[in-house]
């Protein structure tokens, strides 16, 4: 998926939206610490697992599918890919900071972990569009308007597998899952909201990025995390957010065709 969106994007771009600093550092704050901190509090008032998982889930960067989800909404790409780059490097040391700060020891990740799923999920599709780029333009000039049609097909597949992992637990115990994809749908609208607002300084394109990238974690990571260091309720809910995290995408584009 990002090696078509690379194919998409100029990196100077990228590289020029990383040197607004100010903007930079407002929204990684906001995403990696603040929203994080402000969810677990509230929630763990009533619910103390839950909490946690959605500690788990807003501590993560954002999705490295994100940039494919600007792009089926008509945002800043190269902003997007900014933003996934930079939390991408920063969850390295905000996520195990985050647990250690509210004293939840069970989560222990090593920054050399998420460091080579960096690279692997962000600098090689990086470096071979660039590649093919350069040696192919013509062709990909061509083909370009394919690539967001693609990316869904890719994107669908991958939330198939998921859920379909999780198939047993799901029909089993339908009332509880039904409460807690509710509840995880609110959590999303919330983060849409605070993704929009967090870009108030940019264009109508910049606040589907800063949106985007708020409300659409790496959730996969989240998934396996919750899987390698916490209970199975905790995975449960990790699984459950593939929902609405691949059904609010619509709406919100209707939203923006409104605005």
């Amino acid at each position: 998926m990002l090696f078509l969106v690379f194919l998409k994007t100029d990196i100077m771009w990228v590289i020029k939206n990383m040197q607004n600093y100010k903007l930079m550092g407002f929204v990684i704050s906001l995403n990696m610490i603040i929203i994080p901190l402000i969810f677990f509090f509230v929630i763990n008032s009533f619910n103390h697992n839950l909490a946690i998982g959605i500690l788990l889930l807003t501590s993560m960067p954002a999705a490295v599918a994100s940039p494919a989800l600007t792009d089926i909404v008509k945002g800043n790409i190269a902003l997007s890919l900014c933003i996934v780059i930079i939390t991408s490097i920063v969850a390295t040391v905000t996520v195990p900071l985050l647990f250690w700060f509210i004293q939840i020891n069970e989560l222990t990740v090593s920054p050399w972990w998420l460091f080579k799923d960096l690279t692997l999920l962000m600098l090689i599709p990086m470096v071979t569009s660039q590649i093919v780029k350069k040696y192919s333009p013509k062709i990909i000039e061509k083909k370009s308007h394919l690539f967001t049609s693609v990316n869904i097909i890719i994107l669908s597949i991958m939330v198939y597998t998921v859920m379909g992992s999780q198939r047993n637990v799901i029909i089993n115990d339908s009332i509880n899952i039904l409460w807690q994809t509710g509840f995880l749908y609110l959590v999303f609208i919330l983060l849409h909201v605070f993704g929009y607002f967090s870009g108030f300084t940019l264009d109508n394109k910049g606040k589907i990025a800063t949106t985007i990238s708020s409300a659409y974690r790496n959730n996969g990571m989240a998934i396996v995390l919750a899987a390698l260091y916490f209970e199975p309720s905790i995975v449960i809910l990790m699984v459950l957010t593939e929902i609405p995290w691949n059904t609010l995408l619509i709406p919100f584009r209707k939203f923006i065709q409104f605005r």
